[in-house]
């Protein structure tokens, strides 16, 4: 049946969202300060207002076709909502595909300049906290707003052991899971009774407690001066251009001096713990401890009433949660080989969360895939720098009219009725 277009209605709610976009936008960006004085852009303005209207009259003009009721109905039906459940016999294409990223992954150090390596780096930190942060929120219910507090504990942890134990990156890497893991738990018990904005201000706090030790402690952490983190070793050959204890990678395999190899190194170590992190999770979510953590987000009071003990079910969610977080700190900390408090704020933790609401509440890939997104982007697109948050608001809102359950669904499988059981 072929739609007709009310041109004239579109051209209303170009109107109205031109005006709202000349108040959103005319005091943000059409004024600039300079010192005590300003300027007025209007010309920026009248760019921006000028292509929020033509948008919109092309999307209202579009929604109004064949095409755009058929959008607009599949997603008021509900299609678009909760766990999509496969049928039993449903095989995923992820078996091709794994072993090809796989394989890409392996390739990207060797032929990836040192600057997209760095960026690939960073993207898989976030990767990772995005993981960690998904077993909390996305599969537990818990709103933690204070997750950057684990993140600075395995940072840290690193950078100071270093200083006062003499403990290097293979050393710590398990030891920063097991002190991040120590303080998810030290948080999760206080918060146990707590529930939605009451947990999020609790684990707020966690956060800022955190960061503000690492700045006031100044006789331990240095304060706001910062400590330096050590650089991983391989079998113990540096990766500097002379080494004092040993002898430097570069020297032992008879090789030119290129500062890429510890980021060649670090890329293929964190590689390998992504792959495994994401290994673990996803058999975590199959087992009897994952179904409990969905349980809980659903309803803890459902949850308890099956015999579950919602004490240990949430105090694993925040440790398995924290532990993925210190390692990602580890990494961090050995990337920069410097660390200081301005690296763990309220924005950090902001980012992660708009990765897992983003990426899909649950969804493993979604997280990855928002991660990159999210992390990557901003770092190729140096351009539009005085643009970041403006588009990263955009998107958000974009994002949660377009897809409410994020860019991945969870998909489930089926399990097949077995013989001899009545239907």
């Amino acid at each position: 049946m072929n739609a007709t277009i009310d041109y004239k209605k579109s051209t209303i709610d170009a109107v109205i969202a031109g005006l709202m976009a000349l108040v959103l936008f005319g005091p943000v960006v059409g004024v600039v300060l300079q010192g005590y004085g300003f300027t007025t852009e209007f010309d920026r303005v009248a760019w921006m207002v000028a292509a929020v209207a033509i948008g919109r009259f092309v999307i209202s003009s579009f929604l109004q076709s064949s095409k755009g009721k058929e959008i607009l109905f599949r997603h008021s039906s509900g299609d678009d909502t909760g766990v999509v459940v496969k049928s039993p016999d449903y095989k995923s294409n992820m078996v091709w595909i794994i072993p090809v990223v796989i394989l890409i992954g392996l390739m990207v150090p060797f032929i990836a300049s040192k600057y997209v390596l760095t960026v690939i780096i960073l993207g898989l930190i976030y990767v990772l906290l995005g993981l960690g942060l998904n077993i909390v929120v996305g599969l537990a219910g818990l709103l933690d707003l204070g997750f950057v507090g684990f993140y600075a504990i395995g940072a840290y942890g690193l950078a100071l052991g270093y200083e006062y134990l003499g403990l290097g990156f293979w050393s710590m890497l398990p030891i920063a899971a097991i002190l991040a893991a120590i303080a998810g738990a030290i948080l999760g018990f206080p918060v146990l009774r707590m529930h939605g904005d009451y947990l999020a201000i609790v684990t707020l706090g966690f956060g800022e407690i955190i960061r503000l030790i690492l700045n006031n402690w100044s006789a331990v952490t240095h304060g706001p001066n910062g400590v330096s983190a050590p650089l991983p070793q391989l079998f113990g050959l540096e990766f500097k251009r002379r080494s004092r204890d040993g002898t430097p990678f570069h020297e032992f395999f008879n090789l030119d001096y290129n500062s890429g190899f510890k980021y060649m190194f670090i890329y293929l170590i964190l590689f390998i713990v992504v792959l495994l992190v994401l290994h673990v999770k996803q058999r975590l979510v199959k087992m009897p401890i994952g179904r409990a953590w969905e349980a809980l987000r659903e309803d803890e009071i459902a949850c308890r009433s099956l015999g579950l003990n919602h004490v240990l079910v949430k105090l694993s969610a925040f440790m398995m949660g924290a532990s993925v977080a210190g390692i990602a700190g580890v990494f961090f900390a050995t990337y920069q080989g410097f660390v200081n408090p301005s690296s763990f704020t309220f924005m950090e933790s902001a980012l992660i969360l708009a990765i897992v609401v983003l990426g899909g509440m649950g969804s493993t890939l979604g997280v990855v895939i928002a991660a990159f997104f999210l992390t990557v982007a901003p770092e190729l697109l140096r351009e539009f720098a005085e643009y970041r948050v403006l588009m990263f608001g955009v998107l958000m809102v974009v994002m949660m009219i377009w897809k409410p359950r994020g860019l991945v669904r969870v998909t489930r499988t089926g399990f097949a009725t077995r013989k001899g059981v009545l239907k």
